[in-house]
C-alpha cells in the first residue's frame, strides 16, 4: 500500500516529466525544485493538470541562501519559495525556484495563474529585492516609499542606512544618516550549577 506522500511524487513526476528533477521528501513533505526557464509552465501545469490540480497558492515568500549551512552553500543565493494545496486530493506541495542572476534576481510573476500571490511577490521584492516580471504593481509593501535597500537581505545592515526623526524647524519628519556607531554585542549567560537538574 503506498501512502499519500508516494502517491503525491508519483503525481507530480507524472505530470512534470524530466522537469521534475529534483524531487525530496523530508519530514513528511515533498519539495520539487523548479528551473527559473521552466517556473511559470511547471506551475500552471501543476495547477490545471487533473493528476495534481494545485488549485490553491497558500504562500510564497523570498530567500537569500548567502550565509545557510554557516556559508557552506554553494548555489544560487536568491529563491522564492512557494506553497501550494490541492483540495481535490488534499495535498501540499513546495516548490522552490531559484534567480539566475545575484545581482538582480528575477523570476516569472504568478499573478496570472494565481491572482492571491500578488502581495506576497510584493513582500518578497520589498525585503529580499527579488523583482517578478508581469507583475503589474511591484511596489515596496512594508517598508517606505523612500527606504534604500532590501532589509531582509543577510548583507543588510542591522543598523539600516537611514534613521528618521522628527525636525521642529522644518515641522515634518526627515531621513538623516545613520547615527549609532555600529558594535558587536555579545550576550553574557550565567548559570547556577545545577541549572536545569
Amino acid at each position: 500500500m503506498t501512502t499519500k506522500l508516494e502517491q503525491l511524487e508519483s503525481a507530480v513526476r507524472a505530470v512534470l516529466g524530466e522537469r521534475a528533477y529534483d524531487l525530496t521528501s523530508a519530514l513528511n513533505e515533498l519539495t520539487l525544485v523548479v528551473d527559473a526557464a521552466d517556473y511559470l509552465v511547471v506551475m500552471r501545469e501543476l495547477r490545471d493538470n487533473p493528476g495534481t490540480r494545485f488549485d490553491e497558492l497558500i504562500d510564497l515568500c523570498g530567500v537569500d541562501y548567502s550565509a545557510y549551512g554557516d556559508g557552506t552553500w554553494t548555489g544560487l543565493r536568491f529563491a522564492a519559495v512557494t506553497h501550494l494545496l490541492s483540495v481535490e486530493h488534499n495535498w501540499r506541495l513546495r516548490v522552490r525556484t531559484f534567480a539566475p542572476d545575484e545581482d538582480v534576481p528575477v523570476l516569472a510573476s504568478l499573478t496570472e495563474i494565481w491572482p492571491s500571490v500578488n502581495w506576497y511577490e510584493r513582500e518578497a521584492f520589498d525585503l529580499f529585492g527579488i523583482l517578478f516580471d508581469g507583475h503589474d504593481d511591484l511596489r515596496r509593501i512594508l517598508t517606505d516609499y523612500g527606504f534604500i535597500g532590501h532589509p531582509f537581505r543577510k548583507d543588510f545592515p542591522v543598523s539600516g542606512y537611514v534613521e528618521m526623526r522628527y525636525d521642529p524647524l522644518q515641522k515634518r519628519v526627515v531621513y538623516q544618516p545613520v547615527t549609532i556607531d555600529p558594535r558587536e554585542n555579545t550576550p553574557r549567560v550565567i548559570r547556577e550549577e545545577n541549572y536545569g537538574k
